[in-house]
């Protein structure tokens, strides 16, 4: 008996229809931390993006600095350095929001080419045809450059969603109970690692597939709501 449930033993799929409660348990807290990870990712993602295309190179170059620096050091350092070093700081977090915090700041550097590669493709002509018409600059960039800019980047994004979903079961090394940290768990408590390590990758392949089917939707949903793409 573990966290409140039972465990029939008496066969595998018993077995596995038995641990299924607790591993869906884990598995609320795997999305739970893929949406808070990606949420951050996109609002951080977009907010470098910006800062790095700054016409101020005291601007944009820091930018650039700490998004390389992010991009090019181990996630599992980022999240050790968020939990045992912040601390010493008075800086104390719970383990599930440390691991999204972690999470989305690691990939808020790889969304921030996706958002750049995005506002580039938008052509020069619709922001002059905007300052045209006398257009501010904020509001060229989110009525004219952006809406534009938002089909370009759906694919990419996408698959950094399902990316940062893969990447949850590292947040079970600051204890975070996502759905692989269960499954070890209960593998530990019965010596069979089988059954529930094939159910979680069982689990895993379901939500990624139900992931990207919905990001090809919304792919192919925005261009009929009559936004441009050229």
């Amino acid at each position: 008996m573990l966290f409140g449930y039972e465990w029939d033993l008496s066969s595998p799929l018993a077995f596995a229809i038995s641990i299924l409660p607790i591993l869906l348990t884990g598995m609320v807290v795997t999305i739970q931390a893929t949406v808070l990870g990606f949420f951050v990712a996109l609002v951080l993602g977009l907010v470098w993006a910006v800062l790095k295309a700054a016409p101020s190179r005291f601007i944009a170059w820091p930018a650039r600095v700490v998004t390389e620096f992010i991009r090019d050091t181990p996630l599992l350092v980022q999240l050790f350095f968020l939990y045992y070093v912040l601390p010493e700081y008075g800086i104390v977090l719970p383990a599930f929001l440390t691991g999204a915090l972690a999470l989305g700041i690691q990939y808020s550097a790889y969304t921030s080419e996706v958002y750049r590669a995005g506002l580039e493709a938008v052509g020069a002509d619709q922001r002059e045809a905007a300052r045209a018409l006398n257009f501010s600059a904020v509001h060229t960039f989110t009525h004219v450059v952006v809406p534009q800019a938002i089909p370009r980047i759906v694919p990419a994004m996408g698959n950094y969603l399902v990316s940062i979903m893969k990447d949850v079961p590292v947040l079970s090394v600051v204890t975070v109970l996502e759905m692989l940290n269960v499954a070890k768990i209960v593998g530990d408590r019965t010596f069979d690692y089988l059954v529930p390590l094939s159910l979680v990758g069982a689990l895993y392949l379901i939500m990624t597939l139900l992931a990207s089917g919905g990001v090809r939707l919304l792919d192919t949903w925005l261009p009929k709501q009559g936004i441009p793409l050229k």
